[in-house]
């Protein structure tokens, strides 16, 4: 038996990730989905791969995009030697990498479900901007004066 595929592997990963961030138990997505729990477990390790329809799916009833599941891909997973890799476009800098370790502890996760919570776009742009000010090396009021 061959291994999953890196793709396979991180579009489970973030199947997980959101499922995880809305709050909902495998059986409760699958049941959405019309899919038995064992499924989504296989889905989440990568070990299934996943059709168009089924992403698609998926998407709906995570509130996602499609594209949501590819997003990093290509980051921290560079593909070995011989496979696709992605371009980043000319005016882009290269994504961070993710650690999805430190997305699962309980605090994250918390923060996750909160911003998903949060309904108004600009609401949601100004919390981003709150933590990334906060998070920086340099005190936020030194950085607000630069």
């Amino acid at each position: 038996m061959s291994s999953p595929h890196p793709v396979d592997i991180h579009v489970g990963k973030q199947l997980r990730m959101q499922r995880t961030v809305m709050g909902l138990s495998q059986e409760a997505l699958a049941k959405a989905v019309g899919i038995t729990f064992q499924q989504v477990q296989k889905y989440e390790r990568g070990v299934n791969r996943m059709s168009a329809s089924r992403l698609y799916d998926f998407s709906r009833v995570l509130s996602v995009q499609v594209s949501y599941f590819f997003e990093g891909y290509g980051s921290s997973n560079a593909p070995a030697q011989g496979e696709y890799s992605y371009a980043h476009g000319v005016a882009e800098d290269a994504p961070d990498s993710f650690d999805y370790e430190q997305a699962m502890t309980r605090e994250t996760l918390e923060l996750m479900r909160c911003f998903h919570r949060l309904k108004t776009p600009l609401l949601k742009r100004r919390f981003v901007d709150l933590i990334r000010a906060v998070s920086e090396d340099k005190p936020v009021l030194e950085a607000a004066s630069a």
